[in-house]
């Protein structure tokens, strides 16, 4: 488990990423592509083609970490845009690992009074 506090950055990269890439790899492309640093304690979360693999880089104080989730079943929800970033709250990040859709979370239940 990633230990996000609630302030915690987390940030999609839109469109599809080579999932060869690694921790290295990775980290060029936050710094060139995104231009953000990747070690700012922000977590950054990668995408493949086929969408059924996310990648997390997270710079942990010590070195970098990389994640790994593969769905059997179903796509991870993605923006649409090719380029630039997305930034998610840990709770939509919770959401979007479960494959779940993290734009538009559909409640249960409401109340529809008090008392």
């Amino acid at each position: 488990m990633i230990p996000l506090s609630v302030n915690g950055r987390v940030y999609l990269a839109c469109g599809a990423t080579d999932m060869r890439r690694g921790f290295d790899g990775l980290a060029v492309m936050i710094q060139e592509v995104l231009a953000q640093d990747p070690h700012s304690g922000a977590l950054f979360a990668f995408r493949g083609k086929r969408g059924d693999l996310v990648k997390l880089l997270w710079w942990d104080g010590q070195g970098l970490c990389l994640f790994a989730k593969r769905l059997e079943k179903g796509r991870f929800v993605w923006p649409a845009a090719a380029t630039g970033t997305v930034s998610l709250t840990a709770a939509q990040l919770a959401m979007l690992m479960e494959g779940i859709d993290w734009r538009a979370p559909i409640r249960s239940w409401r109340p529809g009074l008090a008392g």
